[in-house]
């Protein structure tokens, strides 16, 4: 293995022991009743929660094809399945890995300051060279059958990714891409999704190089607690379901899905009890308020989709300076409407996270998701937060001080399940039956 991919795979477990331990050292949860808690979901079976279907994506579909899938199928992530493996009973074997939207991000956001670098040198032919080295749009790019429509597309999309990381485009734009800021945007996102050699660049290339966190199927009668840890410490975004002995997975379980079976819990005293307190009581929010990432209403929306990238989060509270008063909510799974909806950002140029709340909320039907703030104050029950992330289908609710609405902390699901529960000693490595270390680092 190499030193690399060793210290990648160290980084994220120490990432996820570092979590739980910040976890455990500020939540308030009586222990005693945190043991008995954990006791009792190691007890009950994972699938006995609410789990959704499987939809499945082709390791040969191109990623323009794959947003697509996601996005109509109204799903954040789907498995991967390989092309060379049609039989077998192995599901390591059929499955190449998870695709989320944060995988997407990584990518478009990588070619994007791949070819701002390339357009400094303003050179389309550099751009092609530079995006074949790094392995991510294919080897046409560099093919002898390139031709002009090929080389003209790549000078497009470094002259829309050069103002997309913030790059002055005066300073790269060719002489043989006259007309290219004139259409920015529309350009852009056509040759991303219609033109090649973007459309060539199948789900296969990134699926792996950009995953965040292991593909960790459970088996049916894997615990409650199992599947709580995978969702919480290690950072899994679904965790999938298989039947031993066959290739096929049979279903996910998602972070909502547990929050949503905790809110099912109403009327059992343990469940009463703690949902009855106040969050801070709770000692929620985890983080404390200079610890909360935010974006500014008038920074560029591709800088929030950056700053979601470079601190492994899938969501930003949209603030107006100086007191971080919030006035939105952007996620990871917003890109979405940039990839499809070009048509919608001809300005992209000058787009900022209050031009692209405003454009999505007037053009879609989820304006509460985008432009409406999902908040919360301190002395909120426990109870209610959960109330308000299970019916509203959201990934986090944002805590906000007085009249004035700063944010001063983030409460998430992954919060809100590691709030119940810790990890028993040698837990995963008696649940695995072999290195524990090894599969959730992968």
């Amino acid at each position: 293995m190499a030193q690399s991919q060793i210290t990648e795979k160290s980084s994220h477990l120490a990432s996820s022991d570092a979590y739980f331990e910040m976890v455990q050292s500020r939540k308030k949860l009586p222990h005693k009743l945190q043991e008995s808690l954990t006791a009792a979901f190691a007890k009950i079976p994972g699938v006995s929660c609410y789990v959704i279907p499987v939809i499945e994506i082709d390791a040969d579909t191109s990623i323009s094809n794959a947003v697509k899938i996601l996005s109509e199928s109204n799903i954040l992530s789907a498995p991967v399945r390989s092309s060379a493996v049609q039989d077998g009973n192995d599901w390591r074997e059929r499955y190449l890995g998870i695709l989320d939207y944060s995988a997407i991000v990584l990518w478009v956001l990588e070619n994007a300051e791949i070819e701002a670098e390339a357009l400094l040198a303003n050179s389309a032919a550099i751009a092609g060279a530079r995006v074949s080295a790094a392995g991510t749009l294919g080897a046409l790019a560099l093919s002898s059958t390139a031709g002009p429509a090929v080389a003209a597309g790549l000078t497009v999309a470094a002259v829309g990714a050069a103002v997309a990381v913030g790059v002055a485009a005066e300073r790269g734009i060719g002489n043989d891409a006259p007309t290219a800021a004139d259409k920015l945007g529309e350009d852009f996102y056509k040759v991303i999704l219609q033109e090649e050699p973007f459309i060539s660049t199948m789900v296969e290339s990134i699926v792996k190089s950009h995953r965040r966190a292991p593909f960790v199927p459970v088996a049916k009668d894997s615990s409650m607690l199992t599947v709580m840890l995978l969702l919480s410490k290690y950072r899994l975004r679904t965790v999938p379901v298989i039947e031993m002995g066959k290739p096929f997975l049979k279903s996910f379980i998602t972070q909502s899905a547990v929050i949503q079976g905790l809110e099912g819990c109403k009327g059992r005293d343990w469940f009463d009890t703690t949902s009855a307190l106040p969050i801070s009581d709770l000692g929620l929010p985890y983080m404390s308020p200079d610890e909360v990432i935010s974006i500014g209403s008038d920074e560029l929306i591709f800088e929030a989709f950056k700053k979601m990238r470079d601190n492994n989060i899938g969501g930003l509270p949209v603030v107006q300076w100086p007191k971080k008063k919030i006035v939105g909510n952007v996620s990871i799974r917003d890109i979405r409407f940039l990839l499809l909806k070009p048509e919608l950002f001809s300005n992209f140029r000058q787009l900022t996270v209050e031009d692209f709340m405003n454009t999505v909320s007037s053009a879609t039907h989820e304006p509460s998701k985008v432009a409406t703030p999902i908040t919360c104050k301190l002395d909120s029950t426990f109870g209610n937060v959960i109330d308000i992330l299970a019916s509203m289908s959201v990934h986090r609710i944002y805590v906000t001080a007085d009249e004035d609405n700063e944010v001063i902390g983030v409460i998430t699901l992954r919060d809100v399940i590691s709030c119940f529960i810790f990890e028993p000693p040698k837990f995963f490595d008696n649940y695995f039956g072999f290195s524990a270390q090894e599969t959730l680092a992968e």
